[in-house]
């Protein structure tokens, strides 16, 4: 197993994601939370919950960064732009039960945080094995995966030793969190209240901690590691070419794009 993987996990501790005068960014709650889950019948037909976000759009001046940031409302955490709640968790990494920790990422990694359903489903190991199968090609990126759901430890490690050809994983390239407690879920708005499961959430964070790049797909839609990929490959090179922008459907070694109005012209004169 890489060494700069399991480097990373572990339960020592380490600074959080924000100062420690603030607020904990992820707390307990103090309501006891129901265990019991709820997989509802017909996967189909839950509607997505609408979460009005406000966010401001800078344009620097002639002396800032050429480049479009959305800074997001801190009042309606997590949104793109904003810094990535903090937790620290059981997981199964290499059959073993270990503890991982966020903020230990910062300053080190890109992290793709995936929420997923529930174990022993359907479309939820299409989707964890894809990851896993081209882990290699994240890692080549600096980045590392997470996978996240409501389900323990105990249920992952069954799930992780039951063969791929029986519905199982098999052994997976990074570690599955245990959610039990839904705080996780809760804190970046995937949770399902009324059913206890999380929705298909994607979450790509910088490696100063700040989420970059969000998606959530309903229940019974699957993602694709290939926007993915392609979305931090842009992701990476607007932080290294800060006056430049990518358009629709960049891939590396295309051309990108001047965001302003004389040097987007040289971009839409080529296309």
């Amino acid at each position: 197993m890489a060494a700069s993987t399991a480097a990373l996990i572990s339960s020592a501790p380490s600074r959080a994601f924000s100062s420690s005068k603030s607020t904990p960014l992820v707390a307990a709650s103090s309501k006891p939370i129901s265990q019991t889950l709820n997989f509802p019948k017909s996967i189909h037909g839950l509607h997505l919950p609408r979460v009005a976000h406000s966010a401001s759009l800078s344009r620097g001046g002639s002396h800032a960064r050429k480049s479009f940031v959305v800074k997001a409302s801190a009042r309606e955490l997590p949104l793109v732009g904003n810094v990535a709640p903090d937790f620290e968790a059981e997981a199964v990494f290499d059959q073993e039960f270990v503890k991982v920790k966020l903020s230990e990422y910062i300053g080190k990694k890109y992290v793709i945080l995936f929420f997923y359903p529930l174990d022993f489903t359907f479309v939820c190991p299409t989707e964890i094995t894809a990851f896993s199968d081209r882990h290699a090609e994240f890692a080549e990126l600096n980045t590392e995966i997470l996978g996240v759901s409501v389900d323990s430890v105990f249920s992952h490690l069954a799930w992780v030793q039951t063969d791929r050809k029986s519905g199982g994983l098999g052994d997976l390239k990074y570690p599955l969190i245990s959610d039990v407690t839904k705080s996780i879920s809760k804190s970046y708005d995937v949770l399902i209240p009324d059913q206890g499961i999380a929705l298909r959430g994607l979450f790509i964070i910088d490696k100063e901690g700040v989420i970059q790049h969000s998606t959530i797909n309903n229940l019974a839609i699957g993602r694709s590691v290939d926007e993915t990929k392609r979305t931090l490959q842009a992701l990476q090179y607007v932080q290294d070419n800060p006056d430049e922008v990518c358009p629709a459907g960049w891939k590396p070694g295309e051309k990108s794009m001047k965001p302003d109005p004389k040097g987007s012209k040289e971009y839409f004169s080529a296309i």
